[in-house]
């Protein structure tokens, strides 16, 4: 690492710069036991920090650039979203979460058993028919072996319409949209619980997002800004501007198992199992194959938590308290508006 430094030889202060003087180290010979770290670029914070590898500003979210060329850990994110007004519960969204080491393990073995069911489109928990049942099940089946071997994390948020906000929370539709993604991203996975002290970055990949360009790119400016908040930089968590990218489902097979497994949340939840056609008391042979589906996916997470109720806040199965929320390889949250 080079170095430059800066001294008045009247004083005892020293002040090193690093080359991009986004990082300054303020020494006090013979005064301070130990050095203290100031931010290149917000000169008016300074604190004492444990060390270099946390040294993320808290007033301006800087992160040095010689310490992120150094960062090998890097998570993916994927998130989507799923009936904002259901009958009976509403505003579904779904992450899964994979890190760098793993991404192209899983992808490729994914995307080879689409290849090997002859599943060359995309596939979505709409596409589910009868004949279709037996594939689905054996590419979520893959999907759900990587969940319970910890190389794919699953979250799940949704709210029961009979939990409305208070009457003084006044919310426009689409605010309410933008607003629960971002608490759904910044909270579900529980990034500042995460127990090892080296900083990562985060890649944030969205499904098309259904609204203006305009109201898309301010939403993506609050996600970049979350690395500034307290959770986040204690976490050590980097998200790069350029990280952050509405996607094509089509072209990411993490995105398309994630679908299934948010929408047949929200069949079931919604009691769309129990839907018979029109002029009858029989159900559509494509409900009857959903709800097959829905029972496979319920068994694979019953693997992992057995009685798994979907419709509630998952536990912690006696893991340490709050440590699951990032450990659990796969939770529901219930959200309950203030």
């Amino acid at each position: 690492m080079l170095w430059y430094h800066s001294a008045n030889m009247l004083s005892t202060t020293y002040l090193f710069f690093s080359l991009d003087k986004d990082i300054v180290i303020r020494y006090n010979r013979g005064v301070d036991a130990n050095p203290q770290l100031m931010c290149g670029r917000c000169p008016a914070s300074l604190e004492a920090l444990r060390s270099y590898a946390r040294s993320l500003c808290r007033e301006c979210g800087a992160f040095p650039k010689f310490l992120q060329e150094g960062i090998s850990l890097e998570y993916i994110l994927y998130c989507d979203e799923s009936g904002q007004n259901g009958p009976k519960y509403s505003d579904f969204f779904g992450g899964c979460l994979v890190s760098s080491k793993n991404l192209f393990e899983v992808t490729n073995a994914l995307d080879a058993k689409k290849l090997e069911l002859r599943l060359l489109g995309e596939v979505k928990w709409t596409k589910v028919t009868e004949n279709y049942l037996s594939k689905y099940i054996e590419l979520i089946t893959l999907f759900f072996s990587f969940v319970k071997g910890g190389k794919i994390k699953v979250r799940i948020m949704f709210h029961s319409n009979k939990d409305q906000p208070s009457s003084t929370a006044v919310r426009t539709a689409d605010d309410k949209y933008f607003k629960l993604y971002y608490q759904f991203i910044k909270h579900a996975f529980g990034f500042r619980y995460q127990n090892t002290c080296d900083p990562f970055f985060l890649r944030v990949y969205l499904d098309q997002l259904p609204d203006k360009k305009e109201k898309c790119a301010e939403f993506k400016r609050h996600l970049h800004n979350m690395q500034n908040t307290s959770d986040f930089s204690r976490a050590s968590v980097i998200i790069r501007a350029e990280d952050i990218a509405e996607v094509n489902s089509h072209e990411h097979v993490l995105l398309q198992c994630l679908d299934i497994v948010l929408g047949a949340m929200y069949f079931r939840l919604n009691n769309l199992h129990k839907i018979v056609q029109y002029g009858t008391k029989k159900r559509g042979k494509r409900t009857i194959a959903k709800e097959k589906l829905y029972k496979h996916i319920h068994d694979q997470i019953n693997d992992i938590f057995p009685h798994f109720n979907i419709g509630d806040n998952t536990g912690s199965w006696g893991d340490e308290y709050p440590y699951y929320y990032w450990t659990h390889p796969y939770r529901h949250w219930k959200f309950k508006p203030n």
